[in-house]
C-alpha cells in the first residue's frame, strides 16, 4: 500500500528483481562477509530489488527511476537473471495509475536497471518514451557520460533507454548541484557511482524522506568500507555516503533503498558506532508513525 509523508503519497512501484554479481555488488567486501546476509546463487548472483518509488504532490505525479524494462533479448535476461513477476507498469496500475498519468520521471542516473523502462516498444516496434506526457528530469553532465561512454561503464548504459528522449518536449537536463522541481522535492547531485549520479529529497509538513539511488543500494551498503565495484569514483561515494548518512541521522530522515532485496525503508540508529536501519516494514503503520511524529 501507499505511505503518507505530511501532504504527500509515496507508492512503492516496482519493477521485480535483476540478479547482479555479489562482488561487484559489495566491491572490496570479501564473500565470506556478506554471504550470510545475502545468499549467493550457484552463478555468485544476488537478487536485487528494483523499487521506482512513485511520489504524489498536488502538482505532479513523478516516477523516480523506471527499472530495468521490457526492451531486452533473452541472453540479456539470462545473464542479470531477469524473471518478471511483475513489470513496472503493471506495477503502477496495480496502485491505480496508468503511464499517461506521469508528469515527471526523476533518473537518479542512466544505467539500464534505473533506465531502461524511460522507453517501450510500440507496436510497430519503434522505440517511444514509456511515459507519453511525461518530461524525464537527467544531469546533463550523466546524459553526456551516458552518450559519450568508455570501455569501463559501456556495459552500463543502453543508449535505447534515453537517446529517444532527446527531444524537448520530453528531455529536462538539470545543470545544477539541487534543484526543486516541486515545493518539497529536491534533486540533489550526490556523484560517487557515476560523476553525476543524483538523490531524491521530499520533504512535506516537517517530515524528509530521502530516495539513494545507488548511493547506499542496499541496507549493508551503510557500512562505510561496503562500495560498490560498480562504483567510478568509490571515494567520493565514500565522502558523499559520511555526509549524507550523517546528516540522515541527525534530522531523522526516513531513508528508502533501491537495491535492497529485504528492507525498502527504514531510520538510522547507531550501534556501536556504526549506522544500522531500523526498518520501516508496512507503509500502513508507517504513515501513522510518520504523522505522530511532533516537531519541537
Amino acid at each position: 500500500g501507499k505511505m503518507k509523508l505530511g501532504t504527500f503519497e509515496i507508492y512503492p512501484v516496482t519493477d521485480s528483481d535483476i540478479h547482479l554479481d555479489g562482488g561487484a555488488v559489495f566491491g572490496i567486501v570479501p564473500r565470506v562477509m556478506w554471504e550470510k546476509a545475502y545468499p549467493p546463487d550457484e552463478k555468485n548472483r544476488i537478487p536485487l530489488s528494483l523499487l521506482c518509488p512513485l511520489i504524489v504532490t498536488r502538482k505532479y505525479t513523478m516516477l523516480i527511476d523506471t527499472g530495468i524494462g521490457t526492451k531486452h533479448n533473452d541472453k540479456f535476461r539470462q545473464i542479470y537473471g531477469i524473471e518478471k513477476k511483475s513489470t513496472l507498469l503493471e506495477s503502477l496500475h496495480q496502485f491505480g495509475y496508468k503511464p499517461k498519468d506521469i508528469d515527471l520521471v526523476i533518473n537518479t542516473h542512466l544505467h539500464f536497471d534505473h533506465a531502461g523502462g524511460n522507453t517501450i516498444l510500440n507496436k510497430k516496434g519503434g522505440i517511444v518514451p514509456a511515459f507519453p506526457r511525461a518530461r524525464y528530469l537527467i544531469q546533463k553532465g550523466e546524459m553526456e557520460a551516458a552518450i559519450n561512454s568508455n570501455e569501463r561503464t559501456r556495459a552500463s548504459y543502453i543508449t535505447e533507454d534515453f537517446l529517444p528522449l532527446d527531444n524537448p518536449q520530453y528531455l529536462s537536463l538539470v545543470n545544477e548541484d539541487i534543484v526543486e522541481v516541486d515545493k518539497g522535492i529536491s534533486l540533489i547531485k550526490i556523484g560517487g557511482h557515476t560523476r553525476h549520479h543524483q538523490c531524491v529529497k521530499i520533504e512535506s509538513e516537517g517530515h524528509v524522506a530521502f530516495f539513494l539511488g545507488d548511493l547506499v543500494p542496499t541496507a549493508a551498503h551503510l557500512h562505510y568500507p561496503y562500495i560498490s565495484g560498480y562504483d567510478l569514483f568509490p571515494l567520493e561515494t565514500l565522502e558523499n555516503k559520511k555526509k549524507v548518512l550523517r546528516q540522515a541521522f541527525e534530522e531523522h530522515w526516513l531513508l528508502i533503498f533501491q537495491h535492497d532485496p529485504k528492507v525498502r525503508m527504514g531510520y538510522l540508529k547507531k550501534i556501536n558506532g556504526r549506522f544500522e536501519v531500523e526498518e520501516v516494514k508496512n507503509f500502513k503503520c508507517n504513515a501513522r508513525l510518520v504523522l505522530g511524529f511532533t516537531h519541537v
